[in-house]
C-alpha cells in the first residue's frame, strides 16, 4: 500500500498580463507582480513546513511560484512538462470574446462537450486527464509525507475532480483561482479533500 501523503496542491500566481479575459494553456506567461505577492504569502505559510518535493510544471509561471516558495529549498523543485496546461492550440492567448466572434461553433460546442471537446490543434480535458492522472498516481504512490504540487487552473480542475469521483463535465463547477491551495491527504488507501480553493492572503491553513 503507498505510504501516506499529504499533497498541497497550488495553482500558480496571477500572471494575467491585462484586464481582458483570455484562453491561457501552454503560453508561457510570466508572474505579474501580484503573482509574486502570493507566491511570497505561500512561503511565508510553508516556511516551517518539511516538504518531501516540490513538483512543478515546466511552464514560467509555475516554476516562479514554486521556487519563491522554496526559498532556501530550491534544490526540491522539480519541473515536470507532464503538469503543464491544457494544450489550448489555435486559441492560445486570444481573448473570449474574440474566440466566440472567429469560432462561434467550436465556441457553442467547447460549451456543450467541455470534456471531450478539442481547440483547434490542442488538448480537450479527456486529453488532460489521460496526461496528468496518471502522472499524479506515480507521484502519490512513489513519495511520503508533505509533498507541493505547483499546478495549473485545468490541471488542478482535473485532479480534483478524479479524487471525488467528478465527472469532467463537471470541471468548471471546481474553483480555482489564482495563488489558490488544496489541500488532498492520502491514507490508507483512500483520498480526503481538506480544504480547497483557499487564497494565498489566508494564512495557517496547512495545520
Amino acid at each position: 500500500m503507498p505510504p501516506d501523503t499529504t499533497v498541497y496542491l497550488l495553482r500558480h500566481g496571477d500572471s494575467s498580463r491585462d484586464m481582458v479575459h483570455r484562453y491561457i494553456g501552454q503560453s508561457d506567461e510570466p508572474l505579474n507582480v501580484n503573482g509574486r505577492m502570493q507566491a511570497m504569502a505561500w512561503q511565508h505559510t510553508f516556511r516551517d513546513l518539511p516538504l518531501h518535493r516540490i513538483l512543478c510544471s515546466d511552464l514560467i509561471r509555475s516554476i516562479e511560484t514554486a521556487r519563491i516558495i522554496a526559498d532556501g529549498r530550491s534544490e526540491l523543485v522539480q519541473p515536470l512538462a507532464g503538469l503543464r496546461e491544457i494544450d489550448l492550440g489555435a486559441w492560445d492567448g486570444l481573448a473570449v470574446d474574440e474566440v466566440r466572434r472567429r469560432y462561434p461553433d467550436e465556441y457553442r460546442k467547447r460549451g456543450e462537450e467541455p470534456a471531450v471537446y478539442r481547440t483547434p490543434d490542442g488538448e480537450s480535458f479527456a486529453d488532460l486527464a489521460d496526461r496528468v492522472i496518471p502522472l499524479f498516481e506515480k507521484i502519490v504512490h512513489s513519495m511520503s509525507g508533505n509533498v507541493l504540487i505547483v499546478g495549473h487552473a485545468g490541471v488542478n480542475r482535473i485532479i480534483l475532480c478524479h479524487i471525488l469521483g467528478l465527472s469532467l463535465t463537471r470541471l468548471f463547477r471546481v474553483g480555482q483561482d489564482y495563488g489558490c491551495l488544496n489541500v488532498l491527504q492520502y491514507s490508507a488507501g483512500s483520498w480526503t479533500v481538506r480544504r480547497v480553493n483557499i487564497p494565498a492572503e489566508i494564512q495557517n491553513v496547512i495545520q
